[in-house]
């Protein structure tokens, strides 16, 4: 049986009077896992953890079957850090930099090259490895972090808000490399983000930190397992559009203002448009039944 990415059994952190971590148990073995939680929440404490830069106090934490502790150093071989913070060098190329960091994670300097020119070319720096990283946009010092993350051919990446400070069009772009990493190229994923739906995008599981402890722990495919069915949420006269609905031979249950039907084609999309305008009703919500991940988010921060 293949152990887990990373498990955790009773971790506990504390920092002075603050208790960052507080018996924390979570198994993680999708592709891709989301790390979602309020700032204060432990996302940060908890990879530093799995990095091997802190030492819990209490609890056992493995990440592929072996123990974080004494051997960290080559554990950390086989994982990369983009880290939330701006921190590279400016007055360094990108390609010096990715070689650098590959040298010291015990790449040989001729492998280390080719290393990081594949790198470079996967996050898209290929035509502007030499550039000085003081002349690169935000999206392309992202990118520079990702590379040198990827460089040494990690079997996990942990991901510190790689969608930060960029602007739609480079978030997309940013999304979809961390999709291909585990997607493409076989590199488990721990992404912690503040944004629903860049998890929504990427990950395949989430795992919800709420005041050092874990909310909740989920297959994202299974949050909404409606199958066939369609939820449909209004506001104004519900009743209305439910005479509405029926009167188009759809047959909806209903529980207070949200109807679950089944859908069939085109059709039953049409008589809820039409149903809707005929009785006034507004639509707040139009999807498959089921819990969203939103939905499991905001229950595990209740």
């Amino acid at each position: 049986m293949t152990a887990p990415v990373i498990e955790a059994t009773g971790v506990s952190v504390r920092f002075g009077s603050v208790q960052a971590l507080d018996a924390v148990d979570v198994r993680v073995d999708a592709p891709a896992t989301g790390l979602l939680g309020a700032n204060g929440a432990g996302k940060s404490t908890l990879m530093k953890a799995v990095l091997g830069l802190l030492q819990p106090q209490a609890g056992t934490l493995r990440v592929f079957g072996e123990e974080v502790g004494a051997g960290a150093h080559e554990l950390r071989r086989r994982i990369g850090y983009m880290p939330e913070h701006d921190c590279l060098p400016l007055e360094m190329a990108a390609s010096d930099l990715v070689v650098h960091l590959a040298q010291l994670r015990g790449l040989p300097r001729r492998v280390a090259i080719r290393r990081a020119s594949e790198a470079l070319f996967v996050v898209g720096l290929e035509e502007e490895r030499s550039r000085l990283i003081g002349t690169y946009s935000t999206g392309m010092r992202q990118r520079a972090k990702l590379a040198q993350a990827i460089v040494h051919s990690p079997e996990l990446v942990i991901l510190d808000e790689p969608t930060n400070g960029l602007d739609p069009a480079g978030r997309g772009e940013m999304l979809e490399l961390v999709r291909r990493l585990s997607r493409e190229l076989g590199i488990s994923v721990l992404m912690s983000s503040h944004v629903l739906d860049d998890i929504q995008r990427t990950c395949d599981a989430v795992v919800v930190l709420r005041d050092g402890r874990v909310a909740a722990s989920e297959r994202i495919s299974q949050l909404a397992a409606g199958g066939d069915t369609m939820a449909v949420r209004v506001t104004g006269d519900a009743t209305a559009f439910a005479a509405a609905l029926a009167a188009r031979g759809q047959v909806a249950e209903r529980d207070g203002e949200t109807f679950t039907l089944h859908v069939d084609g085109d059709p039953v999309l049409d008589a809820i448009r039409d149903a809707a305008a005929e009785s006034g009703a507004g639509i707040t919500r139009l999807g498959p039944a089921g819990r969203s991940l939103e939905d499991a988010v905001i229950e595990a921060m209740e």
